[in-house]
C-alpha cells in the first residue's frame, strides 16, 4: 500500500476518525464523560439533528438545500400544541405532519417543476413559516403544564425513558435512520434521488420523473423536521414559535456535509450523517463538560465544517 492509498483511506474515514478522536480525548481529559446521564443527554439532544439531518441528506443528494426545516419544526410544534386541547393529541400530530408534508411538496414543485433555486424558495419559506408559527401562538410560548392531561401526554414524548433508562427519543432516531438507509441503498427511489443529484438533465432523459422525485424528497425532509419539532417541544414542555428549531437547519446541513454527502449532490451518505451529527454533539458536550464558553464550540464546529468541505473537494478531484 503506497502513500496515495493511505491518503485515500484517511479521507474516506476522516469523519469516523475524528469521532473516535473525540472519544479518546474526552476519556482522558473529561471527568465522568462516560456516565449514563451523559449518554441520555446525548440521545435527547441529538434527536432533532438526526431527524432533520436525514431529510437534509436526501435533499443535498439531489443537489438542493432546505433551510426551512427549523421553521417547519416551529410550525409543527406550535400547531400540535394549539390543536391538541380541542381534538386530542394524535389527531393534532397527524394534522401537523400533514401540513408539514404539504409545505415540503410545495417546495418540491417550486424546485423540481418550476426550476426555481432551492435556496431562494426555502429562504422564503423559512421566514414565512416562522412568522406563521408566531402568529398561531399569538407571539406567546405555549406551556404544556397549562393544557391539562393532553399537555402531560405530549410532555411524556420528551421525558419518558424505556425501562426507566433509555430516552424514548431513541425510537424516532432508529426508525428514521433505518427508513432512510433502506430507501437510499435498497430501493429504486433511492437510486433515482442520487441520479437526479448527479445530473438532472440526464435523469430526465433516462425517464425519471424529476419533479415527482423532488416532491418526495422535500416532502420527506419536511416530515422528518415536523417530527423533530414535536419531539423537541415535548422535551422542553413548551412550544415557542420564535425559538423552537432555531438554527436547526445549520446543524442538519453540517451533519450531512461532515458525514460525507457532497454539496453538489449525486450521493447520500446516511450513516455518515449520523457520524456527523455525533461529532457536532460531541463538540458541544466537550465544551459544556470542560466549562468552555459556547462561542468556542461554534468556532470549532465552523472549522470542522470547512475542513469537511475541503476533504470533499479533494475526493472529487
Amino acid at each position: 500500500m503506497n502513500k496515495q492509498d493511505y491518503r485515500q483511506i484517511v479521507k474516506k474515514y476522516s469523519a469516523v476518525t475524528l469521532l473516535l478522536l473525540f472519544f479518546v480525548l474526552n476519556s482522558i481529559l473529561t471527568p465522568n464523560f462516560f456516565r449514563i446521564s451523559n449518554l441520555n443527554n446525548t440521545i435527547t439532544q441529538i434527536c432533532p439533528m438526526i431527524l432533520c439531518g436525514m431529510g437534509m441528506t436526501l435533499v443535498i443528494s439531489t443537489g438542493g438545500i432546505d433551510i426551512s426545516v427549523g421553521s417547519i419544526m416551529a410550525l409543527a410544534g406550535v400547531l400540535t400544541a394549539k390543536l391538541m386541547s380541542g381534538i386530542g393529541l394524535l389527531p393534532a400530530v397527524v394534522i401537523s405532519l400533514f401540513v408539514a408534508v404539504l409545505v415540503g411538496c410545495f417546495t418540491g414543485i417550486m424546485v423540481g417543476k418550476l426550476k426555481l433555486q432551492a435556496m431562494v424558495v426555502t429562504l422564503g419559506l423559512m421566514l414565512a413559516l416562522r412568522g406563521g408559527a408566531q402568529v398561531l401562538c399569538d407571539g406567546r410560548d405555549i406551556y404544556f403544564n397549562k393544557l391539562g392531561d393532553v399537555g402531560e401526554e405530549l410532555a411524556l414524548w420528551g421525558t419518558y425513558k424505556i425501562m426507566g433508562v433509555i430516552p424514548v427519543q431513541i425510537i424516532p432516531i432508529g426508525i428514521c435512520i433505518l427508513f432512510t438507509w433502506i430507501m437510499v441503498e435498497k430501493t429504486v427511489l433511492g437510486r433515482q434521488i442520487q441520479a437526479v443529484g448527479d445530473s438532472i438533465r440526464s435523469s430526465s432523459l433516462a425517464g425519471i420523473n424529476t419533479a415527482k422525485t423532488m416532491m418526495t424528497v422535500y416532502g420527506l425532509s419536511a416530515l422528518f423536521a415536523a417530527f423533530a419539532g414535536i419531539f423537541q417541544a415535548a422535551k422542553v414542555s413548551v412550544a415557542a414559535g420564535s425559538s423552537l428549531g432555531q438554527l436547526a437547519e445549520l446543524d442538519a446541513i453540517a451533519a450531512a456535509v461532515i458525514g460525507g454527502t457532497p454539496m453538489i449532490g449525486g450521493k447520500a451518505h446516511v450513516l455518515g450523517t449520523v457520524v456527523g451529527a455525533l461529532i457536532m454533539q460531541m463538540i458541544t458536550l466537550t465544551c459544556v463538560m470542560n466549562d468552555i464558553p459556547d462561542q468556542y464550540a461554534q468556532v470549532f464546529k465552523a472549522i470542522i465544517i470547512v475542513i469537511a468541505v475541503f476533504v470533499q473537494r479533494e475526493q472529487l478531484k
